[in-house]
């Protein structure tokens, strides 16, 4: 080997490991990064996350959660945390299919369950695939799912557009608000994801185990904006 070719070989092999390396810290970068936004954007983080999604639900929500708030008599830490849970604050909000709903409402129409909830087949009559598929999707900033419409005498559109959060705040005042007048706090949220009330025994049965958990901490967020609102702050002159 020749000098020449000595020296280049030593400066070779470390640029091909640096490059290597630069290669291998890019990628590991736009992993961390993808992993970090996706945890915002569906609402379920800790720690810095929740600096965002706080922030996200105060900028789209506080308004119209403050107004039915005080209208149904709900507190409006409850909402705002239960938003923030359910869709991270975003707005428009987004969407998800629920097949196993689907497949329930099917058989209602199809006249082999008899009721799912307050869902009878009556309700159903005319409903074809595409309709049912609505009706299994959840909408909205509380993620309610389309079916719960027809308690509300409304339509799918009403509980995902402008006035989401009223008939929103309306169906929660229906369906559990006398929990949340109680300050039953864990029973609202168990209630609020799978119908039941937290059970007495056993692990929750929330899709996500620390959903109530979870929503009991957001709480403090929007309790603390709530006292922080009412001081006068006023520095006497």
């Amino acid at each position: 080997m020749t000098k020449s070719s000595h020296l280049n070989s030593q400066f070779t092999a470390p640029s091909r490991r640096a490059r290597t390396f630069l290669a291998l810290l890019i990628l590991g970068l736009l992993g961390w990064g993808g992993w970090e936004f996706q945890r915002r954007l569906d609402g379920q983080w800790t720690g810095p996350g929740d600096w965002w999604g706080v922030r996200a639900t105060k900028s789209h929500y506080s308004d119209d959660v403050a107004q039915y708030a005080e209208e149904f008599d709900l507190p409006y830490a409850y909402l705002m945390a239960l938003i923030q849970l359910e869709s991270g604050g975003r707005k428009p909000a987004g969407k998800r299919f629920e097949p196993h709903v689907f497949e329930q409402l099917k058989a209602v129409r199809d006249g082999t369950r008899p009721a799912y909830e307050n869902v009878t087949a009556l309700h159903l009559a005319d409903a074809n695939d595409d309709a049912l598929k609505n009706l299994a999707t959840s909408w909205g900033p509380f993620q309610l799912m389309g079916y719960k419409c027809i308690l509300l005498e409304v339509q799918i559109r009403d509980i995902r557009g402008n006035e989401a959060i009223r008939f929103g705040t309306n169906w929660i005042n229906q369906t559990y608000g006398v929990q949340l007048r109680r300050e039953a706090y864990q029973d609202a949220f168990h209630l609020h994801n799978t119908g039941r009330p937290f059970p007495k025994s056993g692990k929750p049965q929330t899709y996500h185990p620390d959903y109530v958990a979870r929503g009991i901490h957001l709480m403090d967020h929007y309790s603390l904006e709530e006292l922080t609102e009412s001081l006068d702050l006023t520095i006497p002159s």
